[in-house]
């Protein structure tokens, strides 16, 4: 058995792949557009109470690699009720300081620090952040015990 995180989006999903390429070496493994959906699917707005049209340029579903982790996203979530990323936090670990720094940093760009990167009684490097797209991020270099 595993455990992915899946995210949604409020349409800002292709941008998002593409920061997180650039800013922690994430690989796009797969994705698919509402436009590329079978026509039969496509016109089907069952379980959103708005009948929300989905535009053919936003992402159905993408499969994401970071590290030996996926991570699947979405922008599925618009059915016109504005959502919040609350109660979790994607986290990442380097065994290198320099390194996790460097995600920290890129991570942070346009968003918001919650905890400054800093050495704790159990890592070299920690710091905690959300995302310019709201996504909550631990990055963690452990000390060795």
């Amino acid at each position: 058995m595993s455990v992915s995180p899946y995210i949604f989006f409020d349409g800002t999903c292709e941008e998002a792949i593409a920061f997180y390429k650039q800013a922690i070496g994430a690989e796009l493994l797969f994705k698919m557009t509402f436009g590329e959906m079978p026509k039969q699917e496509n016109n089907s707005t069952e379980g959103c109470a708005s009948g929300f049209d989905w535009p053919d340029d936003k992402i159905m579903h993408a499969n994401v690699r970071i590290g030996d982790s996926d991570v699947m996203m979405s922008d599925g979530n618009m059915c016109g009720d504005k959502f919040k990323h609350a109660g979790y936090a994607l986290s990442i670990t380097s065994k290198d300081v320099a390194e996790g720094k460097r995600w920290f940093d890129n991570l942070a760009a346009g968003g918001n620090i919650t905890m400054p990167w800093s050495e704790t009684f159990w890592a070299k490097g920690f710091g905690m952040l959300s995302d310019k797209y709201g996504i909550p991020w631990m990055v963690n270099v452990e000390k060795p015990m």
